[in-house]
């Protein structure tokens, strides 16, 4: 393929930086602008960056978006489709599929509406009226905020208790705290059974083949223990059109054509003997997700996402066997505390122990920048890299990926050490036998 032009735009935080270095790596020309001030010298080094995005459009061959977000308001998708209408090639989605993330209620409504069972859920902008509905249907449940609040990834809370009494606790302990913030929540059951996430790449008219399918792992420790961070880790592989996908995405494919949607879009679910029950759609590159999946992708990356940008049905090469990717973070991730992140963390040098000092395969940025050759931590969030591994089976690719972390030097880092392990310990082995991994 011929060197293209590729503008890649973070309008709220600095998320795409890894793939757009891997796309100038492979000989393609790329400028990025990151909206974020805090955020601004992420990926500084890696690769060239613009200041007026702007300004590049007429430049640019393909202009990807990296989320949903412009600052505190949901907007790439009018962005997007505005671009399209004045013939640019883009990767991203329309206003209606930026709802799918932000409003649940209306995700909820797509689901219902081409014949897909979401779990009963139902949406709340009052914290008093939400707690009489647990008391007047005991159950467990997990509460999920709505709006620019949810990305805060604590504050999901998956309920533990039979009749919602934590629920409760929470819930009252939510309107003392982030009241002022939260635009509303949605209190959704919790269903027992495999978590896994169907992952599509969408070209504006259909789906490309093969399907990706991933397991995110949200809490911050070992054994799915702690606050929700967003991700530790995935793990993932890739198949065809199974039951998993033709029972979830199948049904919305007619759906997202005509809103012309380009892009990856996911939709998370619960699945068990009696089921597929979708949780939320991520309609969007998930983190660390698109890193694993460009570390997977045995053709191209760049070629790939301007073949999807201009509606050219790519048939990418993958990996044909299993992959995870493991998030090393920093102190004081995943929470906010600026004292702890300049004396821990801000600027930290990140070392490799190779023969020449160089990063093993499988090292990808995330908040990172390289100053004089040396690779360090940057932005506020405490998460510099993430470290991925393949192979044959679930146990090959993380004995890659941990012997991939183990010659990163990074004091005060912590990973978890589990990523892949609940494939390993049965889960693999249940989507089999409830049908959903066949043809």
């Amino acid at each position: 393929m011929d060197s293209r032009n590729f503008l890649f735009c973070s309008l709220d935080a600095a998320l795409v930086g890894d793939l757009a270095w891997q796309v100038k790596r492979e000989g393609h020309d790329v400028r990025y602008y990151i909206e974020a001030e805090s955020d601004r010298a992420i990926a500084d080094g890696f690769v060239p960056k613009t200041d007026d995005w702007r300004a590049e459009l007429d430049w640019a061959d393909v202009v990807v978006f990296d989320d949903i977000w412009v600052g505190s308001d949901v907007g790439t998708g009018e962005l997007a489709a505005e671009l399209r209408a004045e013939g640019h090639a883009v990767v991203g989605g329309t206003p209606n599929t930026d709802r799918l993330e932000d409003d649940r209620g209306y995700a909820t409504e797509v689901f219902e509406d081409h014949g897909i069972d979401p779990i009963p859920s139902e949406v709340f902008h009052d914290f008093d009226a939400a707690i009489d509905h647990v008391r007047t249907n005991p159950a467990p449940y997990v509460v999920k905020p709505l709006g620019e609040v949810q990305n805060v990834k604590r504050l999901l809370y998956v309920g533990r208790e039979d009749d919602g009494s934590d629920v409760v606790d929470i819930l009252r302990a939510y309107e003392k705290s982030w009241g002022h913030r939260m635009k509303g929540f949605q209190l959704q059951r919790r269903v027992e059974g495999v978590e896994v996430a169907v992952c599509g790449f969408f070209d504006g008219d259909g789906f490309v083949e093969p399907i990706n399918f991933n397991f995110e792992h949200k809490k911050l420790f070992p054994g799915n223990i702690g606050p929700s961070t967003g991700e530790m880790g995935t793990s993932m592989f890739w198949a065809g059109r199974n039951r998993l996908f033709e029972e979830t995405f199948g049904k919305l494919e007619g759906w997202l054509a005509e809103e012309g949607y380009v892009g990856s879009i996911d939709i998370n679910c619960i699945v068990n003997e009696n089921g597929i029950h979708p949780l939320e759609f991520t309609p969007r590159f998930g983190y660390p997700t698109i890193v694993l999946q460009e570390e997977s992708l045995e053709s191209p990356t760049g070629e790939f996402l301007h073949d999807l940008a201009h509606g050219r049905n790519p048939s990418p090469e993958v990996h044909g066997g299993y992959q995870i990717a493991v998030r090393v973070v920093l102190p004081p991730f995943p929470f906010d505390d600026e004292k702890t992140y300049d004396e821990s963390s801000r600027n930290a040098a990140i070392v490799f122990d190779t023969p020449d000092g160089s990063p093993p395969e499988g090292v990808h940025i995330e908040d990172a920048k390289l100053v004089d050759g040396q690779w360090r931590a940057a932005g506020e969030s405490g998460m510099p890299l993430v470290v991925t591994g393949t192979g044959e089976t679930m146990a090959d690719a993380r004995e890659q990926a941990y012997d991939r972390i183990d010659r990163v030097l990074l004091p005060n880092c912590y990973y978890r050490d589990d990523i892949g392990e609940r494939w390993v310990d049965g889960d693999g082995d249940r989507l089999q036998a409830w049908g959903y991994l066949g043809p």
